[in-house]
């Protein structure tokens, strides 16, 4: 731009309105840059009024986030995912124990068991949460024992926190 010279607001409206005119039969991502470029103006909001994805679709996401240890943009999706899907509650309590937020990681935990009685997973993260506090043991053990009785499948893996949960209680005595 020139020495003392100003932009014409109404210049750029009639070469915005000429080009949009003429780009009636081109892509609509070419003509959005292009109008945007014209136009000097900042990028456009975007708000979506009705979520195109499936709360299933977001707890997929919110692993695939996780996988990738962006932990926030999972907690997000999980978020997401749980106002149609109870479940995320377990994501979000995983997810919130692997970022040391324990106490996070716990109501969420617990509100996966209040929803889903038959949530072994969630007994067994629970008691997991509280052997690694070092506190609570006594209810971590119960809930451990829960976890084994729901989900008799999965024993060995559970029987791990049993097992980890009742060494450090007797070396705590």
């Amino acid at each position: 731009m020139g020495k003392n010279r100003f932009l014409d607001p109404d210049h750029h409206s009639k070469k915005l309105t000429i080009f949009i005119k003429k780009a009636l039969t081109i892509p609509l991502t070419i003509v959005l840059g292009s109008v945007l470029s014209l136009a000097g103006c900042s990028l456009p909001r975007i708000i979506v009024l009705d979520d195109p994805l499936t709360p299933e679709e977001h707890l997929n996401l919110g692993v695939a986030y996780e996988k990738n240890k962006d932990f926030d943009s999972a907690i997000k999706h999980y978020h997401l995912a749980l106002k149609k899907l109870p479940r995320a509650h377990l994501y979000l309590g995983n997810a919130y124990f692997i970022k040391e937020e324990p106490d996070m990681a716990e109501t969420h935990y617990k509100k996966a068991i209040e929803n889903n009685l038959q949530s072994a997973d969630a007994y067994n993260n629970l008691a997991w949460l509280y052997y690694m506090k070092g506190k609570k043991l006594e209810e971590a053990e119960r809930l451990v024992l829960k976890a084994i009785e729901t989900d008799p499948l999965k024993k060995d893996i559970y029987e791990d926190t049993l097992f980890s949960i009742q060494r450090l209680k007797k070396s705590s005595e």
